[in-house]
Order: structure tokens, then sequence, then C-alpha cells
């Protein structure tokens, strides 16, 4: 098939960043491609051949944007996966596969996965609705404190809280959820894997998240990972039993906790670009989102590689403010050599709302780090 200045057309679900940053790719290789998403502002609106304003979780809608496209993929998990489960049957190429996806949407079926395949992961009890956690406190069956994760719909550290007493669990909502073990880690890792059709497979270095205590969001990752290299093969391999079990087309990003012992337990996976390879558009030979492209479509997958240390700062709506963004004190690291800001193009912030990221990039790891923080300090994103 012919995918350059073609008429073959990629269809992607989902409008936000992701999708912008693919973008970027197939403008550069001159592939047509078709978004839809709910909101008229999306960040890909402007940079697609066709735009459809839709809703991602309705049957209907999923089945007529995709019988239009050649392949189609994702830049959210939160999609009808009825609707791609018949576009497959219709002959339409969906990756990742309704099938993977299925498995991955729902965090208590994925963690079922992990203890069927015997994938290291923490304990976790799974339960029909958060109202049922309370009764299983008090007769012994789970114990304090405890991770609570909504089964489905989170995301951005959405959908999860540490539950350390019990009058934590009258603020969350009575949804289908798991409550897991608080992992006592010495660091978050995560390891991408880009895998195509015939199986074959590249990894992305592994890398260090560091989060932010309250929002649950990553606000740095580092590249490489400051850990010794057996912990770091170690990951990798558990990130490479993930895919192979999984049987994913496109990217998989596996997050991981390194225990105090140094063993890997998985977290939990998401099927396309992800927030841990967002550095690697300037700090890698082939960046995550060529990298997707080049696997759903076939094309031979490129080097993983770093060209030089690279340490990415999350844009993030600062608290109190709500309303139209305004980026302050751009100009002051567009002075900083080696720095480069990504702005997505939503309009409205709010607290906490993932609004751009910057990328450092220096032969030193720790002058990379350093200017992370000093980066993180200047630019403020707030409203008018």
């Amino acid at each position: 098939m012919h995918f350059f200045s073609s008429n073959f057309k990629l269809g992607i679900l989902g409008g936000g960043q992701l999708g912008k940053m693919l973008l970027y790719e197939t403008r550069k290789w001159d592939i047509q491609t078709k978004v839809m998403d709910p909101s008229p502002e999306a960040p890909c609106k402007i940079a697609c051949n066709e735009f459809v304003q839709g809703d991602l979780m309705d049957f209907d809608t999923v089945c007529a944007f995709g019988k239009d496209v050649d392949v189609l993929t994702i830049e959210i998990e939160n999609v009808n996966v009825d609707a791609l489960e018949k576009l497959e049957e219709d002959g339409i190429t969906v990756y990742p596969s309704s099938h993977t996806l299925r498995t991955i949407q729902n965090k208590a079926n994925q963690k079922l996965f992990y203890v069927d395949h015997s994938i290291p992961t923490s304990p976790f009890t799974r339960f029909a609705y958060t109202s049922e956690i309370a009764d299983s406190i008090s007769k012994g069956g789970l114990q304090l404190p405890f991770v609570w994760k909504s089964a489905q719909f989170g995301y951005d550290g959405q959908g999860v809280k540490i539950v350390r007493q019990l009058d934590d669990l009258k603020e969350l909502p009575n949804v289908e959820c798991i409550a897991e073990r608080l992992i006592d880690f010495k660091n978050e890792l995560a390891v991408i894997v880009a895998r195509n059709a015939e199986g074959h497979i590249q990894t992305y270095p592994v890398v260090e998240m560091e989060f932010h205590p309250e929002a649950n969001q990553v606000e740095y990752v580092i590249c490489p990972a400051r850990i010794d290299n057996q912990v770091a093969e170690k990951a990798r391999e558990v990130a490479l039993k993930v895919s192979k079990q999984m049987e994913h087309v496109g990217l998989l990003a596996v997050e991981m906790f390194q225990t105090q012992d140094d063993e890997i337990l998985v977290n939990e996976v998401a099927p396309r670009p992800h927030n841990s390879g967002h550095y690697s558009i300037e700090g890698s030979y082939t960046n995550q989102f060529e990298q997707h492209i080049r696997a759903i479509l076939g094309l031979p997958l490129g080097k993983t590689d770093s060209k030089v240390a690279g340490v990415m700062v999350n844009l993030v709506g600062a608290e109190g403010h709500t309303g139209h963004v305004i980026y302050q004190n751009m100009n002051e690291i567009l002075k900083m050599e080696g720095v480069t800001p990504h702005v997505y193009g939503k309009k409205q912030t709010r607290p906490f709302r993932k609004m751009g990221h910057v990328t450092i990039v220096d032969k030193d790891m720790s002058k990379a780090r350093a200017k992370a923080q000093e980066v993180k300090e200047l630019i403020k994103v707030v409203s008018q």
C-alpha cells in the first residue's frame, strides 16, 4: 500500500495533544488524516486533512467515522470498543486492536491479565462498587492504607486516590474499582515498546518519572533513568513480556515501580504515545510519534537510542486559575540553551490541566535536571 502523497487515509480517534503531535509526523510524510474529537476546539483540528466533531463513546458515530479510513488508531483509550470490533469485522485495520484495548480499558481486567500471565504487579482486590470497600475493611479482608483506582475512565491522575482512613472513601464515586496495596518504591519507571503486526519490536530506554504529590501527575520525565544497569534491564524484560502477551501493534507504554528490593512491578499500561515519551521529540533518533506511525503502517521501526540526555517538564494549569490561558515567562525559557517548549493549543486552562511540556537536552544529565527545575520555577500557566 502507498501511504505518502496518496489517497490512503489514516483515522485518529481523539484530537488532543497526542493526536496533534502525531500529526507533526503525518504532515512531514504527507499522509492524509481524518480526526474525530468531541471538542470543536480540539488541538488536532487545524492540522488534519479532515476533522469530525463527534462522541468517541457512541457506537454509531465511531462506526461511521471508521468506515471512511484505511487504518484507524487512537490517541485516547476512552473510545467505544464494540464499534472498533465491528469495524474490524468489516475489514478496517484497527491498531491497537479492539481485543488489546478491551483488556487495557478496564483497570480491573488489566490487573487480572497480569496475574493470568505471571507478570509481576502489586496485590489488589476488585470491587463492583466503592461502597463495598468499607465492609471489606471491617471484616479484615482489606487493610489501610491502599490505592483506590476507578476501573474505567481515569486519566492524568483522575480516578486515583490514596486511602489512608475510612473517611477518605466518602470523597470517592461509587463505581467499579480496585484497591491496590500501597507499594514502598524507590522509583517510578516506564518503558515504551514499539511493535508492528509482524512482531518486530523496539524498546526505548528506561525513563524515570517524578510525580506531583497532590495531582498524581508526572512533573518530570528523566531519560535515561538514574538506576543501575541491572535494574534497567529487568524493567526492559518485564515490558517486553507485557508486550508479547498483549500482542499489541503500535506503542505500549509500560509504567512500573522499582521496589526497595529492586524488584519490578507493573503499575499500568497505555497502548499509544505517552507522556513518558515526549522527551523523544528532541532527544531520540526516532521520536515516539513517528515510531507509532511506523508501527501501525507496517513500516520499518526506527532507532530508539537517545542522542543526548533529556528531561521533560509538564506544563499544567496553576492552582487557582481557570479561564483563557496565559503562559508567563516564555521569553525567559526561550533564552536557555537546549530548551524547547511545546504548547498544546488548549485555549482554556484549569488547575493541573496538561497545557504543554518543555524538553531540556544536555550531554550532562545533572545539568539537564537542574535546568528543568529552573524551567519549572520560571514558567507559569495562568488565566487572564
